[in-house]
């Protein structure tokens, strides 16, 4: 697979073609090499990484831009990750030096929903909250989760809802206090709100 700006310079067979699973969740970003050696420094998307570590297999898709030095999807067989300062570093089959790493650089990375680790009770992966009905107590229908923030101390759902046919958004702190439950298979969150608020 030639890698484009760089005359010549393929990536390994290591680093092969892929199907992006139907399951796929965004997890993260390669930022650039991290040593000599072939580390990747990987950006991830959450303040918990953990999916990063709980999979061997990432694939990653280029950029909307097109930086990375590949089409298509691209499997890639990580051997060890690491949390190091504000990022995940890893190393993977078929990246053993700097120039290989380079060659990544801007490579969004996916890894499937069925590898991330289990969620103890009362604790949700984001993706799986996006796209929920949050109704409150009384029945009423708040909105659906679009987006989350994470506001250091808190989680806030963003919910998106129609007002005079114009989309608006409103937000509400994901905790105990407002949240009375959340019920995935229903893809159903009950909150002690009310639509004024």
């Amino acid at each position: 697979m030639a890698a484009p700006g760089r005359p010549g310079a393929t990536l390994p067979a290591d680093i092969e073609p892929a199907d992006l699973p139907a399951d796929a969740v965004e997890v993260g970003r390669i930022l650039d090499a991290w040593g000599v050696k072939g580390w990747l420094k990987v950006l991830p998307h959450s303040a918990d990484p953990q999916a990063l570590f709980s999979s061997k297999r990432w694939f990653l898709q280029p950029t909307e831009r097109g930086v990375a030095a590949f089409s298509g999807t691209v499997l890639l067989r990580v051997r060890e990750a690491k949390e190091h300062s504000d990022s995940v570093v890893a190393r993977a089959d078929g990246v053993e030096d700097r120039g290989t790493a380079e060659m990544l650089r801007g490579a969004r990375v996916f890894v499937p929903r069925s590898s991330f680790p289990t969620a103890d009770k009362d604790e949700y992966y984001w993706v799986d909250l996006l796209g929920l009905d949050v109704v409150n107590r009384e029945g009423v229908h708040l909105g659906v989760v679009r987006d989350l923030l994470s506001t250091g101390p808190q989680t806030v759902l963003v919910v998106e809802y129609q007002e005079d046919g114009k989309p608006l958004e409103r937000m509400l702190p994901f905790v105990s206090a407002y949240v009375d439950g959340v019920d995935l298979e229903a893809r159903r969150i009950t909150v002690d709100w009310q639509p004024d608020y």
